[in-house]
């Protein structure tokens, strides 16, 4: 967008005795994109507008199309008319990003190369750090606002503790920025965004700051412990999420392969150690973190299974699904669906609110602090 702004494609156009402002020319801008390499052909770059219109970016000036045609046709971006949703998610989001930007920028900043228990993560910073610049900036009144602030970053997954064990505290804890928002994306990489292996030989990608030397033997992915009986359960999508029957042969004595084929582990079993009441769940001082999920469905499904009732969890993930992409993992509990508060249901109807509802799903749930 802003690109296209330095380049006058986007700027006030006239039509039919009416000005509309800030908008550019369809055609245009599929020239634009074959020109500056953004697109191969024209009809990718009509398919990456495509998910533009899809994801509420950009819109025709009077919404009389539903999609993006290749025709001498205005559209505009909707941050440039104020359609845009800014929503709680966004805001904060964009409030993050905000964050990030100024502190890369600045000399001697907190964010650093940092190593624990021998393991070295980027871009990271003390939690009694964070909350210093924080006052010292003024972005938080007081120390109190920092905090809120640190959490609610921490709770849209812009920023984790590096071993994911603790939520935000004004402490010598390390926290880490979970997304690297100085990492640009090239746009065709919308195309194969609900691809695993895009993301997993991207090891800068926006959506998962990963460590610099990993322990290739710990993964967050497996629902029961490896020494018990695993089935091998289709990918857990759309088509099978209140499903648990797959094949009944195969079992495996030993560690599972996790990255070929992109099959979901599951114990028939559930996956908690012990049942959890909802009382405990939101009991004061509980340990556990409400985190928000927006996991985008691709062709057959979004990737998880959720099993139990009042409250709900999820029992598995596939490796290699939305959810896990979005940071969805065995035993958290399910909040809410799509705004709608959920713990006093039994997971079928919660299935069904999956299933029935939009294609982006967004799901707040609670993970337990280790």
């Amino acid at each position: 967008r802003l690109r296209l702004h330095d380049g006058k494609l986007i700027k006030d156009r006239r039509y039919h005795l009416r000005t509309y402002p800030n908008c550019f020319v369809a055609k245009e801008l599929t020239d634009w994109l074959i020109d500056h390499k953004e697109a191969p052909d024209r009809e990718t770059g009509i398919r990456l507008m495509q998910k533009l219109m899809d994801h509420y970016i950009i819109h025709h000036v009077c919404d009389e199309h539903s999609d993006y045609k290749d025709a001498k046709l205005l559209y505009r971006f909707r941050k440039d008319d104020g359609t845009f949703p800014l929503n709680k998610d966004v805001k904060v989001f964009m409030r993050g990003q905000s964050l990030y930007e100024k502190l890369v920028s600045v000399e001697e900043s907190i964010l650093k190369v940092r190593e624990e228990n021998s393991v070295k993560y980027q871009r990271t910073f003390l939690g009694c750090e964070m909350i210093d610049w924080l006052v010292q900036e003024g972005e938080a009144e007081n120390r109190k606002e920092a905090v809120e602030l640190g959490r609610a970053l921490l709770e849209h997954g812009i920023i984790q503790h590096v071993s994911n064990r603790h939520h935000f505290f004004d402490s010598d804890i390390l926290y880490q920025f979970w997304i690297n928002f100085r990492r640009r994306r090239r746009l065709t990489e919308l195309l194969n965004e609900n691809s695993s292996c895009a993301l997993s030989e991207s090891p800068d990608s926006p959506f998962c700051l990963r460590k610099l030397n990993p322990d290739p033997g710990n993964t967050s992915f497996l629902s029961v412990q490896t020494n018990k009986e695993i089935k091998i359960v289709s990918a857990v999508r759309r088509s099978s999420i209140t499903s648990l029957t797959g094949n009944s042969n195969p079992y495996f004595s030993t560690t599972p392969t996790l990255v070929f084929p992109p099959v979901a582990e599951c114990n028939p079993k559930s996956v908690l150690k012990r049942p959890v009441t909802n009382e405990e769940l939101l009991s004061p001082g509980a340990p556990y973190i409400k985190k928000t999920l927006t996991i985008v469905g691709d062709a057959v499904g979004w990737g998880f299974v959720v099993r139990g009732g009042r409250p709900c969890h999820i029992q598995a993930v596939d490796p290699g699904g939305p959810a896990a992409a979005a940071g969805m993992k065995v035993c958290q509990f399910v909040f809410s669906v799509n705004g709608m508060y959920v713990l006093h249901l039994d997971y079928q109807t919660i299935s069904s609110l999956i299933m029935t509802g939009p294609r982006t799903l967004v799901m707040e749930v609670m993970e337990a602090i280790e």
